[in-house]
């Protein structure tokens, strides 16, 4: 594998040390990371200082110009982004491969949009114009779990809105953003882009750094929440997508056979590492049996395994302390319910979980109330809609939440009664780059994707005049 290099003030340089990166199918190491010191940090956020005048007045067609070009870089370059990917990461390298060019659209979506000069009042007495103007350096902050797709969260709309920005991936899945580093350096003007990767203590001093106006993060509610507390002193701008702990609720017309393999996706895509996986499932009692033996068989069918070999659906959790929390999980879960399916390790090497059933489980356990993250999900019985709502909005999380039923009229009376960021009806997890993201409650802050997204890298300025 090549080299990787830090990219600061457009020059790929090494970290002042550097330590490995971890395959999490096989606990070898991927390539030496370089990684930052905070001195470097320093040297990048000033670097996207200093780029940032010259950038911002760069006209918006220029600045689309440039995110386009970024995409065909992503694009001519799949084949080893996908790779590094799934090599740091663990997912299947066709889910990889879907991640990196998903990514290069996302960058395409935000070249769409368009900031234009809004007239509030053109009347006798006056004339009032809003205008969106970028706000500076902008931090962003992308973790391990879909590291290519959630940075195309933050980079392209900061860009394209005449932000810099200085990027920090995950310390354990940091390549495939050095990578776009190294391919991008001429394509974006020297500072716009930087790219620092770290030991997992760089991220405070970025937050509380004074030059950058705008940290964009996301990660876990507890970590988020020293994100904003780090950001208050200088009351910067924040945007945070945190944790879930998605609740799906299944009515009784629905058919389980026809039903199980689209829930199942969407509790155990990426091994359940996902925000919005399903993390908690209500079943009507009238067809809670058939709905946890489909489950069940499917789970015992789903062949995990290496991502880089052919025909893997699942790959391994990321990292050592994920498989250790999700097992922690499944052990107390022994004690409050039924595991049907998994629940057993793996042999070898490798942080493998098998997609693991739990039944006759209740609200008030770990496994219900806690975020797990992981290929592990409960099936909850219940009798009553309304109730299965309530104890689905009991949680303190709301990021996503979905409604599954064969008639469309009663998910929709029921989703409007969910307390989350987003609903869905006879789907999970499905976003799209023109569809505004955000959680509530400790789900997070601020909005993503959609030009609510873009505006969110903007300060409004009015600009009144009398006449």
């Amino acid at each position: 594998m090549s080299e990787f290099k830090l990219l600061i003030g457009g020059k790929l340089v090494d970290g002042a040390k550097s330590s490995p990166v971890l395959n999490p199918a096989t606990e070898e190491s991927v390539a030496d990371c370089p990684r930052g010191s905070e001195g470097q940090l320093n040297e990048a956020v000033a670097a996207a200082k200093a780029a940032f005048p010259g950038w911002s007045a760069t006209s918006i067609d220029e600045r689309k110009k440039v995110v386009n070009a970024i995409a065909d870089a992503i694009e001519a370059n799949a084949d080893d982004l996908a790779r590094i990917l799934t090599q740091e990461q663990g997912k299947p390298l066709g889910d990889a491969t879907m991640e990196v060019y998903g990514t290069a659209a996302f960058f395409r979506y935000f070249t769409s949009l368009d900031l234009p000069v809004k007239v509030i009042e053109d009347s006798e007495g006056k004339y009032v114009e809003a205008h969106r103007r970028p706000l500076g350096v902008i931090g962003a902050i992308v973790p391990w779990n879909f590291p290519m797709i959630l940075m195309a969260f933050k980079l392209p709309p900061a860009l394209i809105s005449g932000n810099t920005v200085v990027l920090k991936p995950a310390p354990t899945t940091p390549l495939t953003s050095l990578k776009l580093g190294e391919l991008i350096k001429d394509i974006v003007p020297a500072g716009v882009v930087n790219v620092i990767a770290d030991e997992n203590d760089l991220g405070a001093p970025l937050t509380a750094h004074p030059d950058v106006r705008k940290i964009s993060f996301t990660g876990s509610t507890a970590t988020g929440s020293k994100v904003m507390e780090g950001a208050a002193g200088l009351l910067k701008r924040i945007t945070l997508e945190l944790g879930g702990n998605d609740a799906g609720i299944v009515l009784g017309n629905v058919d389980p056979k026809e039903a199980a393999p689209k829930l199942f996706q969407s509790a155990f895509q990426n091994s359940g590492q996902v925000c919005i996986a399903m993390k908690r499932l209500y079943v009507h009692e009238s067809i809670y049996d058939e709905m946890c033996d489909e489950l069940a068989a499917l789970a015992d069918n789903a062949i995990v395994g290496d991502g880089l070999k052919q025909g893997t659906q699942l790959g391994p959790l990321q990292n050592k302390m994920q498989y250790d929390k999700v097992w922690d999980l499944i052990e107390d879960a022994r004690k409050s319910g039924k595991i049907i399916a998994g629940g057993e390790k793996v042999e070898g090497k490798g942080y493998f979980i098998r997609p693991t059933i739990v039944r006759d489980i209740e609200d008030g356990s770990r496994l219900v109330d806690e975020e797990q993250f992981g290929p592990v999900l409960p099936v909850i019985r219940y009798s009553d809609a309304d109730d299965a709502v309530s104890r689905a909005n009991a949680s303190d999380y709301g990021l996503g939440g979905s409604i599954w039923s064969s008639s469309n009229d009663d998910a929709y009376d029921l989703a409007l009664k969910m307390e989350s960021g987003s609903v869905w009806i006879n789907k999970h997890a499905d976003l799209a780059p023109n569809i505004p993201f955000g959680g509530a409650r400790f789900s997070g802050l601020g909005t993503e994707l959609g030009e609510e997204g873009l505006l969110e890298f903007t300060q409004l300025k009015v600009i009144n005049m009398a006449r």
